[in-house]
């Protein structure tokens, strides 16, 4: 795999295309700028000429044509045409020395009256050189037409002065363009390293981070610690998987000595004695299998497949009446339909039937962490009620007992390691259920969790319909 470049040298690069981009579009702004400037600069000029020509009789100046006309010159149909009059002193209000008629006939625009003042001073050169400004910064196939004193017509050609041919590109919106193309390049390499970094963050906080690998890709610091952390999750999965072997094969070893424990205290003529010894061994190979229950149930080696949850609950619930325990399955509650009407109540109506809750999950583990919950029901609350519901998200088992009492410390704790409630007495057990019911509603994406019912307490495991 190519190797990826690291968030310092990512940086540097983010800067130096910043910089290249905004050194680029003032470039091209300022030039821009600069060349309309020459061009109307131009313009005022020759502006000018035209002026000293009109007046002296001195040659045009380059670019410039007249044509004089027999008549005044007729406006074209649908063309707009724009009249100015300029005196000596520039001002149509003060009649001092010559008057310079001007008309500008444009095919799709009126000229704004308002552009056409003196740059330069107050003279009627500098009037007539805004008039050839204005012509030029305004993109319009125009004719412009003067008349000095009671002279006749003159037709002013200078499309190579104040053309829209002559006129320089405005790179304005370029530089607007390159400045809006580099910030979404910039925008989308910055998304594209933290959506690398928010997917790592999701796969790390993913209960099943422990069975498969994390992704591997991104920046280089971020490639580096996805391969760090698979590498100790490998080590930590070998160590559990070690642990359940020497587990499994200490449980095995044990069974022979066990067995012959079990003989020789028959032979024991103390019935007292005889049976204390009974329950240490019962309560020692007891221990081993909770214990390698609990870590097979941290490997979680069981794949996932699609399977009917309440039909999985119906089976468990089934094996317990077989032997007459108080144990039954009850319906999911009723739903209401929504918010009601003007003309009709909001009206319950069934939780979709039981073999309708489907979901994808390991049933050997569902099977043991409902027979843990169940066993727990049967052991402090006398009986067992047991209740499939779910949602399109998620699928809810509610295992609920009748006469169990516990503390707010009991129910904080009771889902660790070998930690039972205070109501346990003399109950047999390791307290390794409800952790194991707890590790495996966290490898279907869920949690297990207590609530107080109106005679005892509920256990309530919920476990995500597509989790794998």
């Amino acid at each position: 795999m190519a190797r990826r470049l690291g968030l310092r040298w990512l940086a540097s690069l983010w800067v130096l295309l910043a910089m290249a981009a905004g050194g680029a579009a003032v470039w091209l702004w300022m030039s821009s700028q600069a060349a309309w400037m020459d061009h109307l600069d131009r313009a005022y000029i020759a502006g000018l000429a035209l002026h000293d020509s009109l007046e002296n009789g001195s040659a045009l100046p380059a670019g410039l044509s007249r044509t004089q006309l027999r008549a005044e010159p007729s406006l074209p149909p649908g063309w707009r045409e724009t009249r100015v009059a300029l005196t000596g002193s520039a001002r149509p209000d003060r009649a001092q020395g010559g008057r310079l008629s001007l008309r500008i006939q444009s095919p799709d625009m009126q000229y704004p009256v308002a552009e056409i003042q003196s740059l330069g001073g107050g003279s009627q050169a500098a009037a007539l050189a805004s008039v050839t400004r204005v012509l030029a910064r305004f993109c319009s196939e125009a004719q412009l037409f003067a008349r000095p004193d009671d002279g006749p017509w003159l037709r002013i050609d200078g499309a190579p002065v104040w053309g829209c041919e002559i006129a320089p590109a405005d790179l304005r919106l370029p530089a607007v363009a390159i400045l809006v193309a580099a910030l979404v390049l910039l925008l989308g390499w910055v998304a594209e390293v933290s959506g690398a970094f928010t997917t790592f963050a999701a796969a790390l906080r993913d209960h099943r981070a422990r069975n498969a690998e994390l992704p591997v890709g991104g920046v280089d610091e971020l490639r580096q610690t996805a391969e760090a952390v698979n590498a100790y999750v490998a080590q930590d999965r070998a160590a559990l998987e070690n642990r359940a072997l020497v587990l499994s094969a200490v449980s095995h070893d044990l069974g022979t000595p066990a067995t012959r424990l079990r003989l020789r205290s028959a032979l024991i003529e103390d019935a007292d004695l005889r049976g204390r010894l009974e329950r240490d061994i019962d309560e020692m190979t007891g221990m081993i299998d909770g214990v390698l229950t609990y870590t097979r149930a941290e490997i979680g080696q069981e794949p996932f497949r699609e399977l009917s949850l309440t039909s999985l609950v119906e089976a468990v619930v089934a094996d317990y009446q077989d032997v007459g325990l108080p144990v039954r399955l009850n319906g999911a509650p009723a739903r209401e339909t929504g918010a009601g009407t003007l003309f009709a109540r909001a009206r319950a109506r069934p939780a979709p039937e039981r073999h309708r809750i489907l979901m994808r999950g390991q049933p050997t583990s569902l099977r043991r962490a409902l027979s843990n919950l169940i066993d727990n029901a049967l052991k402090y609350g006398r009986e067992a009620e047991v209740t499939v519901d779910g949602d399109a998200d998620d699928a809810v088992l509610t295992v609920t007992d009748r006469g169990s009492v516990l503390t707010e410390a009991d129910l904080a704790r009771l889902t660790g390691a070998f930690q039972r409630g205070g109501n346990a007495g003399t109950a047999s057990g390791v307290g390794l259920g409800l952790a194991i019911v707890s590790t495996i509603a966290a490898q279907h994406g869920g949690r297990l969790e207590f609530l107080r019912a109106s005679n005892g307490l509920a256990a309530r495991m919920v476990l995500c319909r597509h989790w794998a």
